[in-house]
């Protein structure tokens, strides 16, 4: 039977949106009688290859299933429109600035793939409720014949709003709080696909977390483009800190763990950092991704981030007084930034080392159109076969590092909740499992998905990653 695909490309927040492109959809595809198969996309466009990737995946899906109509949305979407839309086997392509129009913009292909009618009065209805101040954007999705472009720069549904979380194919959903992002670092195109920092309103926030309480959620993980800048446009309203909105869930719900996703340095600041003393290990889990990209201090300035290394190595021993040795540190590090000179690249290996990072996000420089960074690259760009050596020597260095500090927990118990098991491991009766600190484990014996437990590590398996039995 025709049924709806979504395949999703980057980071947690586009992850998010993926997932509730797809609620939406599934839910659509329930209702209605689908005449031939939806193929959504959800790509990326931080790098060159993120890009290529996208448009490799849409190759392959229309010489596979020619009929499907494929449906492209993400950055990918916002930045570059037009040259998706002209990719064969494309029916539309929805910006960012419409994505919480896609369910109701695939309606209408699969309504003119039927040469139905015009939706209905409450499909419509629905679509109005999206925002009251862009009546004209929901009418025209309800209404007008399919197109192929949705897209501009006014970002009005930038937000996915009415999804009902629950544990599912996601064990631990990712609930996007934060859209958008108003810095203006050298390199990144964020700012031109997502538009400025949005953030969803403290109730609208606290409902879905309560939902997915009552849903039977054991884990969510609060995600953002810029997480830590969230309630900053919500002045005069409460809860307007991103610390202050952790505190109301922990203390007003009942979601055993909360996660937070990647936050910039600086925006760990007291209060939250209190939080991970308070609650770290026990409601909150004990991780904390800050975005490094650069040990070197040229470097940042030239990138245009908002910290020195100084500043970044000061937050990190905050962190680490308030949560303890168990916390597990994470970083992205951009390599190959234009410009970066061996002497740059070794205050950065340094810098690594001298911090307890558990793992690594490494990722060459990529150029993108419309940033200060593509003239920079053009200007005085990195030889590639030099990207590779460093990012060669980073792996390594990553690799012990986290080997170190996993080996660290050998032979002690550790909280985790189950995931859904590949079948490999599942015919080995084994069971996948994420410790409250985000270490990835093989947990000996079979278990259901989302379930909370303490288990004791016994070792490491083949591919590196931890062992553990428990005696449930």
């Amino acid at each position: 039977m025709p049924g709806v695909h979504i395949e999703n490309f980057g980071c947690r927040a586009a992850r998010a949106d993926g997932e509730a492109i797809g609620a939406q959809l599934h839910a659509l595809a329930a209702r209605e009688s689908l005449t031939t198969d939806v193929v959504v996309v959800n790509t990326c466009s931080v790098t060159a290859e993120a890009d290529r990737a996208a448009r490799a995946y849409i190759r392959r899906a229309h010489r596979q299933n020619p009929s499907a109509r494929i449906v492209v949305t993400g950055c990918y979407a916002q930045r570059a429109p037009q040259e998706l839309a002209a990719m064969p086997g494309v029916s539309a392509v929805i910006g960012n600035s419409h994505k919480a129009l896609a369910s109701q913009i695939v309606f209408r292909l699969i309504q003119s793939s039927k040469q139905s009618p015009l939706c209905s009065h409450d499909q419509a209805g629905a679509l109005v409720q999206i925002g009251q101040e862009h009546k004209d954007d929901a009418a025209q999705a309800a209404a007008a014949p399919p197109q192929v472009v949705w897209a501009d720069d006014r970002f009005a549904h930038s937000f996915i709003e009415d999804t009902l979380l629950a544990p599912g194919a996601q064990t631990r959903p990712n609930l996007k709080i934060q859209e958008g992002c108003s810095n203006r670092c050298t390199f990144c195109v964020i700012p031109q696909t997502r538009g400025p920092s949005k953030s969803l309103p403290s109730a609208v926030v606290i409902k879905h977390v309560e939902n997915f309480v009552a849903a039977g959620g054991n884990e969510l993980v609060l995600s953002g483009i810029n997480l830590g800048r969230w309630g900053r446009d919500l002045a005069g309203l409460p809860s307007t800190t991103l610390a202050d909105l952790v505190r109301s869930i922990i203390e007003g719900t009942a979601l055993p763990r909360l996660r937070l996703s990647s936050i910039e340095p600086m925006d760990w600041d007291e209060p939250l950092i209190r939080l991970m003393r308070e609650f770290g290990g026990k409601r909150l889990a004990l991780h904390a991704h800050l975005p490094l990209q650069s040990g070197s201090d040229s470097v940042l300035r030239r990138m245009h981030r908002r910290y020195r290394p100084w500043h970044y190595a000061g937050k990190v021993a905050e962190l680490l007084r308030a949560a303890g040795p168990d916390l597990t540190l994470g970083a992205d590090v951009m390599v190959g930034f234009p410009g970066e000179s061996d002497a740059e690249f070794e205050e950065t290996l340094n810098f690594i080392r001298a911090l307890p990072f558990a793992y690594l996000h490494l990722f060459p420089f990529s150029p993108r159109p419309g940033t200060r960074g593509w003239a920079l690259h053009a200007a005085d760009p990195v030889p590639a076969v030099v990207v590779e050596r460093r990012m060669a020597i980073l792996r390594a260095l990553a690799q012990e590092k986290s080997r170190r500090h996993r080996s660290r927990f050998i032979g002690r118990e550790l909280s985790m909740i189950t995931l859904q098991t590949g079948v490999t491991l599942a015919s080995l009766g084994h069971t996948a499992a994420l410790s409250g600190n985000f270490l990835p484990i093989e947990l000996e014996g079979r278990f259901p998905a989302n379930l909370l437990l303490t288990a004791r590590v016994t070792g490491f398996n083949s591919e590196g990653e931890l062992t553990a039995s428990c005696s449930l």
